[in-house]
């Protein structure tokens, strides 16, 4: 481990890698095979497993456990209580270990609180799920997904704002916080426009 904040209660296992600046609190629980990135935040009671990778500046908020298989990008974050799945039918009499679905959280999305994360999913860049929905597909870059099955009621921009674009066709829209411009063309979105000052006008 490098320069790092580790609380007295929390539990990392010999082996586990954990960049700097990145902050692990009460009753957390890491692996030996962990990978995480710089300035990431694990709030109460996390459990990060032994086949995970987690990139920098990623926010795990209280009661989450991310399980082998999972994947999660730079600026994710995984808010209180979310969960995900490694097996897609499992079964207590019967061990499924090896047939583990690997599931991927891309750079900058959003998993609300409660959330339901089936495993062998990609969940988008920017994309933002929410709170209690349950995803059992892969969910589009800055797609905005709620329900139970989880299904797409819109767009969202970067900087987290609905942006006002049809879930089909084409169309246009701009931030109102960072003035990037969004282009829908064929069902995907992608930023046309990034102002200065970097992508979320910093």
């Amino acid at each position: 481990m490098t320069d790092c904040t580790v609380h007295p209660t929390a539990i990392v296992d010999d082996g586990a890698q954990i960049g700097t600046g990145t902050r692990v609190w009460h009753w957390v629980h890491i692996c030996a095979g962990a990978r995480i990135g710089e300035r990431c935040s694990f709030g109460q009671n996390v459990f990060v497993g032994n086949d995970v990778v987690i990139g920098n500046n990623v926010k795990v908020q209280n009661n989450v456990s991310v399980y082998d298989a999972v994947t999660l990008e730079d600026d994710v974050f995984c808010g209180p209580s979310m969960v995900f799945t490694n097996v897609y039918n499992p079964r207590s009499a019967v061990t499924r270990k090896d047939e583990y679905r690997r599931t991927l959280v891309k750079q900058g999305a959003t998993i609300g609180a409660n959330a339901t994360i089936v495993c062998g999913s990609t969940v988008g860049r920017y994309a933002f799920v929410g709170a209690g929905a349950v995803v059992q597909k892969d969910v589009p870059d800055f797609a905005l997904v709620v329900g139970v099955p989880a299904r797409q009621i819109g767009w969202m921009s970067r900087f987290g704002e609905r942006l006002e674009l049809p879930l089909q066709g084409s169309g246009e829209a701009v931030c109102p916080h960072t003035g990037e411009r969004y282009v829908l063309q064929d069902g995907v979105v992608s930023v046309a426009e990034c102002p200065p000052g970097g992508p979320l006008g910093s």
